[in-house]
């Protein structure tokens, strides 16, 4: 009994300290993907750390979300948007997927909002 709550507590500590999002390859390159591969992006109007994307925003540009037990990790940050719900942000830049990306690897959201929107690059 003892191994297995060791074996468990020992698991949960290493989900906790893997980065929120992976690399993959885009049609634009190298790309911030969350876990079901889907491209995630950053947007000029985020400033200081802040989401600028709130209300139908976020509905066509969903957030990364991070739980409330997620903590900070190098080049990891949890931001509190206006609604109180937290996301990730990378390198200071809070992370969103695109509603109208369908499949893995798709860079629909690349460039909209003339020119706003942005891939993420690792």
């Amino acid at each position: 009994m003892m191994a297995t709550a060791v074996l468990v507590a020992g698991c949960a500590a290493a989900y906790a300290q893997m980065a929120p999002a992976k690399i993959a390859d885009t049609s634009k390159g190298k790309a911030l993907v969350n876990a079901k591969g889907m491209t995630l992006y950053v947007f000029d109007k985020d400033v200081g750390g802040k989401s600028a994307c709130n209300g139908p925003c976020a509905e066509s540009w969903p957030p990364l979300a991070a739980s409330d037990s997620d903590k900070a990790s190098g080049d990891w940050t949890v931001v509190v948007r206006d609604d109180g719900k937290k996301m990730w942000a990378y390198k200071g830049r809070p992370l969103y997927a695109w509603k109208n990306d369908k499949a893995p690897g798709d860079t629909d959201g690349d460039g909209k909002l003339n020119g706003a929107w942005h891939v993420a690059a690792p």
